[in-house]
């Protein structure tokens, strides 16, 4: 077997696979997402109990549905998966230090998002190449 059609082959998989695991995961935080934006008794009661008020179950809500669309946009997804991971960062945390209760799901889909963010980072290192080459924000400026 030719090592260039076997490159090919294992990129086609690695592609396919982590559009399962986004739409998957997307799928998860559009509903966890929406359960906190439509005021479901236990994500208030769980909110209650962080402290921080109903303004930040809202503001979680909104970047959980965020990040979910931006994870079915191939450009957006790093930053999608990325916000995920600062998210269910706090998310582990949250339970840790102020919940208590199982970190699994949480645990579960921020290793999702790491996954994604990891396997798709080459989308940023092409956005990051375009942009330096085109003269972006990146270029360098020289004195007068």
């Amino acid at each position: 077997m030719n090592p260039q059609n076997n490159n090919e082959r294992k990129s086609k998989v690695k592609n396919a696979g982590l559009w399962v695991l986004q739409i998957l995961t997307a799928a998860a935080f559009l509903l966890a997402g929406l359960a906190k934006l439509s005021g479901q008794p236990a994500m208030v009661q769980q909110f209650d109990e962080i402290g921080l008020g109903q303004w930040f179950r809202y503001l979680t809500g909104a970047i959980e549905v965020t990040s979910a669309v931006l994870l079915l946009i191939p450009r957006l997804v790093p930053v999608g998966a990325a916000l995920l991971v600062g998210t269910m960062s706090g998310a582990v945390l949250t339970h840790l230090l102020k919940l208590g209760g199982s970190l699994l799901p949480a645990l579960v889909l921020g290793c999702f998002a790491a996954i994604i963010l990891w396997g798709r980072i080459a989308t940023v290192k092409a956005s990051l190449a375009r942009l330096s080459a085109s003269g972006g924000i990146l270029r360098s400026q020289s004195s007068p």
